[in-house]
């Protein structure tokens, strides 16, 4: 009665042995390493990329312990933070501005583990130390940043379609656009509402005026886009850094959670994603009575002066255009490298969209001065102001200035990822330093080891033998739990640690109504082996009915909790799973291994 089938024993077997595999990493721990990735897909990293990166290595007596490149990106493993930090120098040295240099940490593990895909869990913030960012999204600017985009295109339409018009005002609601008369007015409605169809244009006749406002539901919804764009550029600028499983998600309505696990260079970390960097291309005025007038206060109306940094740093003001020809958002790709002269300078590519208008704005402009002005935090600096010699088509444009390397290889990054589609402001930051975060992981381990501990004395105590294979079965349930975490890369917190010592406490629980059930058959007169056999198979249905209601439960935490719920969540219906699974199947194996065929006199139950 109480024999095992053979194919269920096969099933315990190869279940055990993934479980060893996939566990065994994360007892290795971490150490530094300098991740290596492409910027260019001109510069892949590939196999003469790889001799070239150990060649100087070696030549410069810096040694690694070993390598991981997954096809796009090179990591290479050190022994300690100083070696790190030396072959970081000089690898970016050597390999220039076309890959991204950053620091990480990897897994101590050896080579063959990550062969077979065997890599251990991510730790999350409060385990492995990094930073914490909560961000508020300036919803009123997105929505002006929209109004100045739908002004953009109505110039450019009307100017394409000599349309003359005055002054173009751009409110928190509405674009404005002043005609000298009617008959004008309704000549640049017909030609806008043709032209340019997804732009709710409406007639102020009484005062010349077209205005394109936006909808309460439309604002809804580019705030909400604000937020969703916003998400997936600093998801951009994240993998610029090297970050290894970034936590970045929304909380409330325009809030942005940003979590860099194991990030080491916090400071650079924390430039890069507060920053909010674009590019807008304005007209110069250089009328010398208008630029007088407004040395003196007095500054034409849809102007205004701002930083021109100049190549000597030597700051001096311009008289720019509030009306933006060009923004970001229309940059596909961009490079840091240099200039004619030698000096840092940032290559950029435009989309169709946006070498189409630059294409324009260059023809329509030529012997007049073009200001690149890059947008930073809110503020604006003419970068450079170049004369419009010629049209320039192509959708390749350069800039250049007072910046140095650096500065050139930051505001490529930044101009790469995309213009965030609101600015944002920095409302909390954490940083938690990694021996804060090996404590957490102490007291987590310790929490666990301990809290098994005591369920393992009672239940050998109360059940003897079949408390013996009851702790058995829970080992088995934790060595799969962690297992399965490891293989779906999850990233354990403290929460996560709870959730394992939870699922402990449940998963023995199962146990429990299992010895009670071949207990009370025992003291019905059952013969030993019927009573296994019937307290396994009346125990399974309570079993079963337990952990699907307490699995809703998880699911539940799953879909709707946020940050710390939902990796308790992950864990606690994982740790569900594996316990129904080591409960049932495992310690029933083993009490078939002890006592199948063979006359049993007395069960220690």
């Amino acid at each position: 009665m109480t024999k095992f089938p053979a194919w269920k024993y096969l099933i315990i077997l190869i279940a055990v042995i993934i479980g060893l595999i996939y566990t065994i990493p994360n007892f290795y721990g971490e150490v530094p390493a300098v991740q290596i990735s492409s910027n260019n897909n001109a510069y892949p990293i590939d196999t003469n990329a790889l001799s070239l990166i150990d060649n100087t290595l070696t030549q410069n007596g810096v040694l690694p312990i070993g390598e991981i490149f997954d096809g796009h990106t090179l990591k290479i493993k050190f022994s300690d933070t100083d070696a790190q930090l030396k072959a970081k120098d000089i690898i970016q040295n050597k390999i220039g501005n076309n890959y991204i240099v950053a620091l990480n940490l990897v897994s101590a593990s050896p080579l063959w583990f990550s062969k077979i895909h065997a890599f251990p869990m991510f730790l999350g913030l409060d385990l492995r130390g990094g930073v914490h960012f909560l961000l508020s999204v300036d919803m009123q600017a997105a929505i002006k940043k929209t109004l100045n985009q739908y002004a953009g295109d109505m110039r450019r339409d009307l100017r394409k379609n000599d349309i003359r018009f005055g002054s173009v005002d751009v409110s928190n609601t509405s674009v404005s656009i002043q005609f000298r008369d009617p008959n004008t007015m309704q000549q640049a409605y017909t030609q806008l509402k043709k032209d340019l169809p997804n732009i709710q244009v409406m007639q102020d006749i009484p005062n010349n005026l077209l205005k394109a406002e936006v909808s309460g539901l439309e604002q809804q919804k580019i705030q909400e886009a604000a937020v969703k764009q916003n998400i997936l550029i600093l998801h951009n600028r994240v993998n610029e850094l090297g970050v290894a499983e970034p936590i970045i998600q929304q909380q409330g309505l325009d809030r942005i959670v940003v979590e860099l696990p194991g990030v080491q260079d916090t400071a650079r970390a924390k430039d890069i994603i507060g920053r909010t960097a674009t590019l807008e291309v304005r007209m110069v005025n250089d009328d010398p009575n208008a630029v007088s007038a407004a040395n003196t206060g007095n500054i034409p109306l849809g102007y205004e002066m701002l930083d021109d940094i100049g190549r000597d740093n030597q700051r001096t003001k311009i008289l720019v255009s509030k009306d933006v020809e060009l923004t970001g958002d229309n940059i596909t790709d961009a490079q840091p490298g240099f200039d004619d002269n030698g000096s840092p300078a940032v290559n950029i590519r435009l989309d169709n969209t946006g070498a189409s208008i630059f294409k324009q704005v260059t023809s329509t402009n030529i012997g007049k001065r073009m200001a690149m002005i890059l947008v930073d935090q809110g503020k604006s600096e003419v970068v450079t102001a170049p004369v419009i010699r010629t049209e320039i088509g192509g959708g390749r444009v350069q800039i250049s200035g007072a910046m140095n390397v650096e500065q050139a290889n930051d505001t490529a990054l930044l101009l790469r990822a995309g213009s965030l589609a609101a600015p944002m402001t920095t409302i909390e930051e954490r940083t938690v330093g990694p021996s804060l975060g090996k404590e957490n992981i102490s007291q987590g381990f310790h929490s666990v080891l301990w809290g098994f501990l005591a369920i393992a004395l009672f239940m050998m105590f109360y059940y003897m033998v079949f408390g013996v294979i009851s702790i058995i079965s829970l080992s088995t349930n934790l060595l799969l739990l962690i297992s399965v975490l490891s293989m779906l890369q999850a990233t354990l917190t403290l929460p996560g640690i709870a959730a394992i010592a939870l699922a402990l406490g449940m998963a023995i629980d199962s146990n429990v109504l299992i010895n009670e059930r071949i207990r009370e058959e025992l003291r019905k007169g059952q013969k030993i082996h019927i009573a296994i056999q019937v307290g396994y198979e009346h125990a399974w249905a309570t079993i079963l009915d337990s952990n699907i209601t307490t699995l809703i439960a998880g699911l539940a935490l799953l879909a709707f909790g946020t940050g710390p719920i939902k990796g308790f969540a992950v864990v606690h219906c994982l740790g569900i799973l594996t316990s129904m699974f080591s409960a049932v199947l495992i310690s029933r194996g083993i009490v078939g291994f002890l006592y199948a065929n063979r006359r049993v006199k007395k069960l220690y139950n």
